[in-house]
């Protein structure tokens, strides 16, 4: 694949600058002259470098003064309040999330889309697709009758064998024959709850929470009791404990402790020594999600909630959904105390999974280039959500908030006036954009006035003039003026081609 352009090759330099804190807001860039001479570029390079940068939102011009790094409008947005963990929750009875989940998706679907800001998920070229095409190949080329056999019952040895390698990373120290293969982690789930719990009984979550999350404890007749949650931190260990002491009946607490969904809050090794202490110590099973952890903006992952389980009773589920391969779902489980019971429930429902792709991705993984991956789509995705958290600040009514995460596919932001978020939902869907409403992540209305933005597209004209107008619905929403003088929305471009980095 042929490099970027030379400007786009120097923009990058700046713009590292930028994020590694050398160049703050507010400093000029080198004058065109200097940018001249320091790179030996003509004029029109040097041009094109510096209103590139100024596209992307990462300088500004100021007249006859030059470019100046520009200022994140978002960081004058006050942040999200904390949620209220002295009272204990009411127990969430259901109230139809499955039909609210439906008329969403249908009405999705029955509408053309210009563009869709409601799914976390990242663009395809953000994935290593050539890589792991390669690797399918060779594997089929090493066991030509790979699919005319049936294949292991836990997966395939050499992908479990990579997954507990890695898992050290994380501080969990697991052998191969405790990993089982799943259908994605939504399987895991699901076999994690049936281990544990009953028709009827209630399971602790997180609120708000992933409404597919909320899906599955409906379909298999348990009770979502929802415990209150910071942007910042995740579930409150406090109102957790005060939920344990007021009812004698929860059966689990399952939370995704890194870049909570939809929250994108990271729980502090802190919180999890705490929440692992307080589950063991009431014997309730203690359900981790851990999907999202490779995508914290960090040089190695943070630990995994399992890694402070002293007794078997933390039950660990993840996936490559969402970091590798979203065609493929990949996903694993391992259940401490519960293993036996949920290789059997695997065994009762779904029985083994198909081969090939476990084969490829782990090939693909004991790999650096799984790690050169990861990296550069953390880079991209952090890029993306600041420019989508950039243009909300500048675009949306006084009054909004955003919780930015440290990593991770989305945005939850708060509407100004406690706007509702279907209101925004219909009049989004009347232009063809789609959002997430805030209703779709609790069994109760309280997070009608949030909604759940993507940031896994790269940022560009189409998204642009989107969150634009959806910051005039918004506006106009609340205004008693009533409605103003919309944006065009044009047709969505072709996304741009990345650099090589699979190599």
């Amino acid at each position: 694949m042929d490099s970027p352009p030379l400007y786009r090759q120097l923009a990058a330099h700046y713009v590292d600058a930028i994020r590694a804190g050398s160049l703050k807001p507010d400093d000029k860039l080198p004058s065109l002259r200097h940018l001249m001479r320091q790179h030996g570029i003509s004029l029109s390079t040097a041009l094109q470098l510096c209103r590139s940068m100024e596209s992307e939102g990462w300088v500004e011009a100021r007249e006859r003064s030059g470019y100046f790094v520009r200022r994140p409008r978002r960081l004058a947005m006050a942040p999200m309040d904390e949620p209220a963990a002295d009272r204990a929750p009411d127990p969430a009875q259901f109230v139809g999330i499955h039909a609210k989940v439906s008329d969403f998706v249908a009405r999705r679907r029955r509408v053309p889309q210009k563009l869709d800001l409601s799914i976390a998920r990242g663009a395809p070229e953000l994935y290593p697709t050539e890589a792991l095409r390669n690797a399918l190949t060779r594997v089929l080329r090493q066991r030509p009758g790979m699919l005319a056999v049936a294949a292991p019952l836990k997966g395939h040895p050499a992908f479990r064998q990579v997954l507990a390698q890695r898992s050290l990373r994380v501080g969990m120290t697991i052998s191969p024959d405790d990993i089982l293969a799943t259908n994605g982690c939504i399987e895991a789930l699901n076999l994690a709850l049936r281990a544990v719990a009953q028709p009827g009984d209630t399971v602790a979550v997180e609120s708000p929470t992933f409404y597919g999350l909320l899906q599955v404890l409906e379909s298999l007749g348990m009770r979502a009791l929802e415990i209150p949650t910071s942007p910042q931190t995740g579930i409150s260990i406090e109102a957790l404990e005060l939920a344990i002491r007021t009812y004698d009946n929860i059966k689990a607490v399952l939370v995704v402790p890194h870049l909570q969904n939809p929250l994108g809050s990271v729980m502090p090794d802190s919180h999890k020594a705490r929440l692992a202490q307080l589950c063991e110590q009431h014997a309730i099973p203690l359900i981790e999600d851990d999907t999202y952890s490779e995508l914290v903006d960090a040089p190695v992952p943070p630990r995994a909630l399992k890694s402070f389980d002293t007794s078997g009773n933390v039950i660990h589920c993840a996936s490559l959904h969402k970091i590798l391969a979203p065609g493929l779902r990949l996903g694993w489980i391992t259940a401490g105390r519960w293993q036996a019971r949920v290789e059997m429930l695997k065994f009762a429902q779904t029985r083994n999974n198909e081969e090939l792709s476990q084969a490829g991705a782990g090939q693909f993984m004991a790999t650096g280039a799984y790690d050169r991956h990861l990296r550069h789509l953390r880079q991209c995705l952090k890029a993306q959500r600041e420019r989508t958290a950039d243009a909300i600040a500048g675009c949306f009514p006084a009054g909004t908030r955003i919780n930015l995460p440290p990593g991770g596919l989305q945005l939850w932001v708060e509407l100004p006036e406690r706007l509702s978020s279907a209101r925004v939902f219909e009049a989004a869907l009347e232009e063809q954009i789609v959002v997430a409403p805030g209703t779709l992540f609790s069994n109760s209305s309280r997070f009608d006035h949030y909604m759940r933005i993507n940031c896994g597209w790269p940022y560009g004209e189409a998204i642009d003039a989107a969150l634009r107008r959806l910051g005039e619905i918004v506006a106009e929403a609340i205004s008693p003026a009533g409605p103003g003088p919309r944006s065009p929305l044009p047709a969505r471009p072709a996304p741009p081609v990345p650099a090589p980095h699979h190599a």
